[in-house]
């Protein structure tokens, strides 16, 4: 697991492959990861264009230090084999990860794996392209933690709500609002379930879509749900999302100084043979510095 590449993925933009106005917009965005879609945003007869249109795309604009993902259709599609055939043999060198959306179980993720492996051997590529999947159906819930360490290949697991919410029978009148009958987030356990494989695993928790991208508060809302469970960030479905995710998911300048001075005091509490030191009326000891080493390593990821 240690050799998992460390990416951004406080906001992940979404952007349909059968548009190169939409994925030149997203190029040009300040959102850490954006990811191209071959799947619900591209109409059946439109997937094969798209898939070169992507390849076009990954090739001959300037991305930035963006991750550039391309999401395929599910593996029980006609269209997934050759989604990721195509667009790697197109443009393995321009990509950084593969999207497989609706995975079941463990077996979703070693059929991408491995073909995303025979691609690499026969393409000769300098770098390995890494995994991330979508758990949106009741049986991808259950299943989490096989999924989770199914392929060392794994970086990520969204949370897609949206499949989720049909597949689990969910009411969707009483998602939200004053009037709600629920009592608190209606996606608290999916969520906690994915973080906790997801961290157990060593891999990324990221939140899924938030519809009304006009609604920035609640979207704020659902961004610190999910950034105080341990997620890492949010898709966002239109550009407007991707500030309020960078903004939520990003320590805050005092707490990484707190953080970093804490940590120095504790090095050298530790460099006198001392296990524990009151610094600034705070005691710091093995277990709170890896609270703080998670916002530092968080910092310096982002370059702050």
């Amino acid at each position: 697991m240690s050799d998992r590449p460390l990416r951004l993925r406080r906001s992940q933009l979404a952007v349909p492959g059968s548009s190169e106005k939409m994925m030149t917009k997203a190029a040009g965005s300040a959102a850490d990861h954006v990811f191209c879609d071959l799947e619900d945003a591209v109409a059946p007869n439109a997937k094969p264009a798209a898939r070169h249109q992507i390849i076009d795309a990954l090739n001959n604009l300037d991305w930035g230090k963006k991750t550039r993902c391309v999401r395929v259709n599910d593996t029980s599609t006609e269209w997934c084999y050759e989604d990721i055939i195509t667009v790697i043999e197109g443009a393995g060198e321009n990509l950084d990860t593969i999207m497989v959306p609706k995975v079941m179980n463990g077996a979703d993720v070693l059929f991408a794996d491995k073909l995303i492996s025979q691609l690499e051997q026969k393409l000769k590529l300098k770098k390995r392209i890494g995994l991330e999947v979508l758990i949106e159906e009741v049986e991808a819930l259950q299943n989490v933690v096989e999924i989770s360490t199914a392929t060392p290949r794994l970086e990520a697991m969204i949370f897609g709500m949206g499949d989720y919410s049909a597949s689990m029978g969910v009411d969707i009148r009483e998602i939200g609002g004053a009037n709600s009958v629920y009592p608190g987030d209606i996606w608290h356990y999916a969520r906690f379930q994915i973080t906790v494989a997801a961290r157990s695993a060593g891999i990324d928790a990221v939140d899924g879509p938030y519809a009304n991208f006009k609604d920035e508060e609640g979207f704020r809302v659902e961004c610190k749900r999910a950034n105080t469970l341990g997620m890492v960030g949010k898709w966002a479905i239109h550009p407007a999302q991707i500030e309020p995710a960078l903004d939520v998911f990003s320590p805050r300048e005092k707490d990484v100084t707190w953080a970093r001075d804490m940590a120095a005091a504790y090095a050298k509490a530790e460099a006198e043979g001392l296990g524990s030191v009151n610094h600034k009326g705070v005691m710091v000891d093995a277990a709170s510095m890896r609270i703080f080493n998670n916002i530092i390593k968080k910092a310096d990821l982002i370059g702050m």
